[in-house]
């Protein structure tokens, strides 16, 4: 055992280092292959034609930058809290620093909100008809539950659906290529950009819609002190697993495009199994129904466990409310955090659905990454005693003038749902401010 093993293993911290490199890599590759994959495909296929894979290699590219400010700060300040943590460092306002863990807790719970909806919709009722609502309010239970139970549990549970998500999107690739084989398709539409945009604003406008696919690699960050030897195995995890899914996206954007008109993929709400139909490969659509589920339920459990660690984080800097630190004893997990965090996602799932809370979700995140970008060079100054990974300083400048060039991009209507979200941050925070000075 080396000298940074030792001191990494006798750091005290209430939580259970329990998630290996290999864990930790099946964490993000599970949490990026979430939802996304399987219903924005048609939709970039809208923006961009045929050629599907090139948004996506440009949305990998821009997930990168700001993948490589991640891990130096989660090596160099392997704590939970994340983002929150890097901006109260970087800036020393209690009011930034507060308003960027807010937005990763917004952006998480109304994910996980809109992903029970998805859960409970039209995948769920292939197999039975029930409520929506009632579904999803139960199938957050059920992930707040096993959240609680122990981050070992949760990590065994994603593996096995991380396995399940590899599986579905294997079945797309492989159906395609049955289809080419029996000589259906053309080749030629992987190749195709639309005739309504030139070129470069065709790419990077469906590169806009490609980047929620690669959302979930920031999760990470919040689990810090549950990682055995963070500094080692951390970088290699993340930027690993953020290649990996991007290569699988491309892999299935081209599949999906050979396979079925760019038309016909366009207007599917479910363009994987409208290719999987269309090859005729003979996949029941009740067994991708099942694989759609489990990649929805995947996507659930690591939101939920970011948004609760982000609570917890929050709460030991003092930013939240110190119940929320609370640790379950024996399962050592953050179950006020878990609970308040699920109970929050609940409520949510009353007042929308994915499609309407998607693109809210990223605009919340793109001013996380903007802080966490420049926190990177601020905190460059900051020395501290163990060996971090350090990401050369031209790539944080690129991950924060990409995070500013997709904010400009963003709609009326999403700065109309979004902007008000933050307000409210302002208003707890002014709120939560009042109520220690009262107390003291």
């Amino acid at each position: 055992m080396t000298r940074d093993d030792e001191r990494e293993k006798s750091e005290k911290t209430p939580l259970k280092r329990a998630i290996t490199g290999k864990l930790l890599f099946l964490f993000v590759l599970g949490d990026v292959l979430g939802a996304g994959i399987y219903a924005l495909v048609g939709a970039v296929a809208g923006e961009v034609g045929g050629a599907i894979w090139a948004p996506m290699a440009v949305a990998l590219g821009l997930a990168l930058f700001t993948a490589g400010s991640y891990a130096e700060l989660v090596t160099k300040y392997p704590k939970a809290g994340g983002s929150a943590v890097y901006a109260e460092r970087a800036y020393g306002s209690p009011l930034l620093s507060f308003l960027v863990g807010y937005c990763m807790l917004a952006a998480g719970v109304v994910s996980a909100a809109g992903l029970a909806h998805a859960f409970a919709g039209e995948y769920m009722q292939t197999f039975i008809s029930v409520s929506e609502q009632l579904a999803a309010v139960l199938f957050l239970l059920a992930i707040g539950l096993l959240n609680a139970r122990g981050i070992r549990e949760s990590m065994r549970a994603n593996v096995v659906m991380t396995f399940v998500e590899v599986t579905g999107l294997a079945l797309v690739v492989i159906a395609a290529g049955y289809f080419l084989a029996d000589g259906g398709g053309d080749v030629g539409r992987a190749f195709e950009l639309t005739d309504e945009k030139a070129a470069i604003p065709a790419i990077f406008a469906g590169a806009i819609l490609a980047f929620y696919s690669f959302v979930g690699f920031e999760t990470t960050a919040n689990v810090a002190e549950e990682i055995e030897n963070p500094s080692r195995v951390y970088p290699k995890a993340l930027f690993g697993a953020i290649v990996a899914a991007g290569l699988i996206y491309m892999l299935v954007g081209v599949a999906a495009s050979v396979t079925v008109p760019v038309d016909e993929l366009a207007e599917s709400t479910g363009p994987l199994l409208t290719v999987v139909d269309v090859s005729g490969i003979g996949i029941p659509d009740k067994l991708f129904s099942a694989i759609a589920l489990v990649a929805v339920a995947n996507g659930a459990l690591l939101t939920m466990i970011m948004s609760s660690r982000m609570a917890y984080g929050m709460s030991v800097q003092g930013l939240m409310p110190s119940v929320l630190s609370r640790v379950l004893s024996g399962r050592r997990t953050p179950w006020v955090a878990i609970a308040t965090t699920t109970g929050v996602a609940i409520g949510l799932t009353f007042l929308g659905n994915l499609e309407t809370l998607a693109e809210t979700v990223v605009l919340l995140l793109l001013f996380v990454f903007l802080s966490t970008n420049v926190a990177v060079l601020v905190l460059r100054r900051d020395d501290v005693e163990h060996e971090h990974f350090t990401v050369p300083s031209f790539l944080p400048v690129l991950g924060a003038i990409s995070c500013v060039v997709l904010l400009t991009q963003q709609g009326q209507e999403i700065w109309l749902r979004g902007l008000p979200l933050i307000g409210l941050g302002v208003v707890i925070y002014l709120v939560m401010r009042v109520a220690r000075k009262a107390s003291d």
